[in-house]
């Protein structure tokens, strides 16, 4: 199937699944029945700003775990993986620790504060001349070291109200979003995107290895700076307005991939669309799934679906059978 084919098929997928968003869940809007009530500000102020929002974060983590997986070049690689994820989730973590969440504008500075932080952290691990091998290393130092201090703020947490917002915080979702955060997500992600998409012929000649990516012109230390602020922005963004969203950026690209030629460059555009898809659709599920205790949270969800979809990657990797 040729990249054009594959991008309009999934557009179309998202042009049909946007207006289901907009009407779906726990009160239907029937667009027949114009008696409904509340129905414009329900559709304007709740179901299109979170439609919006999952269109954006999920094309982001479709597009950085493509991205990853091709610097790596390890098909397990995740967004996660890099510490940026954890590093934004710390600096939310400590804005609900110090009582600074109450301010609607202060989660998400301190969410990228901290995935600006492991950035930095990650670039000075690695350092200039720093290989793949380092540079993931040095990505899961960092992610254990915002792991302990998470687990460390909701140990000291000063009260049970803050215990419970943390908490709740990190399973990750979309509800009660606003215009706000969008504002926010849009254009960290169309910043982020763009150096990811920049690095995409670097990206190609990196899987001949190494050495030949250099003998072709590739900076290293370029390329590595391109997929940090990249991955950094997109991710870090993310997580500030919704939490921590996991397995897309590990999934889409395995979906997507046997569809296009296989280049990174292929596969960038295509997993950013699907991982739009797949967080629209799997948010619309959360929303009209009858529980009593309310809503699922998006996290959670993507988790139980990540789960044994990454065990089937593994046991395939065993065999030695390609995706």
């Amino acid at each position: 199937m040729t990249q054009l084919r594959l991008n309009l098929l999934l557009l179309l997928g998202l042009a049909l699944v946007v207006p289901l968003s907009l009407l779906a869940g726990r009160v239907w809007i029937n667009p027949l029945a114009p008696e409904t009530h509340n129905a414009s500000l329900i559709l304007m102020h709740l179901r299109l700003p979170r439609a919006v929002l999952a269109v954006t974060l999920g094309a982001g983590l479709g597009l950085t775990g493509a991205a990853m997986q091709a610097y790596l070049r390890n098909p397990l690689a995740d967004p996660g993986l890099f510490g940026i994820a954890p590093g934004a989730a710390l600096g939310a973590v400590l804005s609900f620790w110090t009582g600074y969440a109450a301010s609607p504008w202060l989660l998400p500075v301190f969410a990228l504060l901290g995935a600006s932080g492991a950035m930095l952290l990650l670039a000075l691990i690695a350092g200039r001349g720093g290989g793949v091998a380092l540079f993931t290393l040095a990505g899961l130092m960092v992610s254990s070291l915002a792991g302990a201090l998470m687990s460390l703020a909701i140990s000291l947490s000063p009260s049970p109200f803050a215990m419970t917002e943390i908490v709740t915080w990190m399973m990750g979702a979309l509800a009660d979003r606003s215009w706000r955060e969008v504002w926010i997500a849009v254009p960290c992600t169309l910043a982020g995107a763009t150096a990811i998409y920049a690095a995409r012929r670097s990206l190609d000649a990196l899987t001949l290895g190494e050495a030949a990516a250099r003998s072709l012109g590739v900076d290293p230390l370029t390329l590595q700076l391109q997929i940090i602020a990249g991955v950094g922005l997109i991710i870090g963004s993310g997580v500030a307005v919704a939490g921590i969203i996991g397995f897309v950026g590990l999934m889409v690209p395995h979906l997507v991939r046997p569809l296009t030629d296989r280049r990174p460059s292929s596969l960038l555009v295509p997993s950013a669309i699907a991982g739009a898809l797949l967080l629209l659709v799997a948010d619309c599920l959360c929303r009209i799934l009858p529980l009593a205790s309310g809503e699922l949270r998006l996290g959670i969800a993507l988790s139980l679906l990540g789960t044994p979809f990454f065990l089937v990657l593994l046991l395939r990797m065993r065999k030695g059978l390609s995706w």
